[in-house]
């Protein structure tokens, strides 16, 4: 059945077959998940970098789709059940400044999803069409200058994520742009959370702001516009294809340029930064780490190696080789390899030996 959905798809030119080779460790975690762990989420498809790089909020949505439509369209040619695995995605957004933009690009993100896995993946498991999210708050919106101004940055950013219906929620510290945030910073973001979820009531209702005028036409524009980039993505050949033409890339580039311009330009304030500006700015009390912790986890790592059993580590990274020249299923070798006491840096080393390694053609705005 879902062999045929793919041919009708490609038959009419909305849907690509995805590579295969590049998906493998994501179609093996969802293979695998799917039996030894029913009930956890397989992948976190994340926005969150893709908007700190200085997208859109249209290309964050955009763009993190895409990516997740090419994760499914991969596990489907797999031979999985997409009413299964489909049940277990889950997704990863950022929470930026536009109060009102945020609130509706996440409803527009909720919406978009939930009609490509029942329209073109054919998924009839209602959860397999929800679109269960995680959001942080902006590290890119955070300042180095009236570091203070960030907290009330971050209250704002929360309550977007939440009135946008997030099931988690990441706060920063006023102080990340600066440096690790201090435990009195770490404090005052948790603080945030908690009065936002036991005071104001907003986590009472669903959907709070559905029917508001201006919410509602944002969420139309963000859906009307984010599809049109999955419309071009498709054109290209999928999310892969596009990214190896660097299309998104350039998108972010232009973003970011045009964002950067903005607030030199003045046109769009940023207090603390471009306007409100302090003559003679306090020095903030930053977190400092003791140097003597580098020289501990050097130390750590030496003495791992040296007490392990070498030859069983050895074995593993070769069982993990071979399957990932064959056909197996690498979670079972992945998992030998951890529990013998291999190096993530050595299973990753095992890995880029088979598969290679992306290498990512610099591409400058224009």
């Amino acid at each position: 059945m879902q062999n045929d959905i793919l041919k009708e798809y490609i038959a009419r030119g909305t849907y690509i077959y995805p590579p295969g080779p590049s998906m493998r460790l994501i179609t093996d975690v969802f293979a695998y998940a799917e039996k030894a762990l029913p009930h956890w989420n397989t992948i976190s498809i994340s926005g969150y970098h893709i908007r700190e790089a200085g997208s859109t909020a249209v290309q964050e949505v955009a763009f993190t789709l895409a990516n997740a439509i090419a994760y499914v369209a991969a596990a489907i040619e797999a031979g999985l059940d997409v009413n299964t695995f489909g049940a277990q995605l889950s997704f990863f957004f950022n929470v930026h400044n536009h109060f009102l933009e945020e609130i509706a690009k996440f409803r527009a993100a909720r919406r978009l999803w939930a009609r490509i896995m029942r329209d073109r993946f054919q998924a009839t498991n209602p959860r397999a069409q929800m679109l269960r999210f995680h959001a942080q708050t902006a590290g890119s919106s955070l300042t180095a200058q009236q570091p203070d101004n960030n907290i009330v940055r971050v209250a704002l950013q929360a309550l977007a994520a939440v009135l946008g219906g997030a099931q988690s929620l990441h706060t920063n510290s006023r102080d990340e742009a600066l440096a690790l945030p201090t435990e009195e910073a770490v404090e005052i973001a948790l603080r945030t959370q908690q009065i936002i979820a036991y005071e104001t009531g907003v986590a009472k209702a669903i959907d709070p702001v559905g029917g508001a005028y201006a919410v509602e036409a944002l969420t139309n524009a963000i859906e009307e516009r984010a599809n049109a980039y999955i419309q071009q993505i498709d054109a290209l050949g999928g999310a892969v294809k596009a990214i190896e033409r660097g299309f998104p890339q350039r998108e972010i580039q232009h973003s970011a340029y045009r964002y950067q311009q903005e607030i030199e330009a003045k046109s769009r304030l940023v207090v603390g930064v471009n306007e409100y500006v302090l003559e003679d700015e306090p020095e903030e009390p930053i977190m400092r780490l003791d140097a003597a912790l580098e020289r501990q986890q050097i130390e750590r790592v030496q003495r791992l190696r040296a007490q392990r059993n070498t030859a069983r580590v050895h074995a593993a990274l070769a069982q993990l080789e071979a399957a990932a020249r064959g056909s197996d299923n690498l979670m079972p070798p992945l998992i030998a390899a951890v529990e013998a006491y291999a190096t993530l840096g050595e299973i990753a080393d095992t890995l880029r030996h088979v598969f290679g390694e992306h290498q990512e053609n610099i591409i400058l705005a224009s």
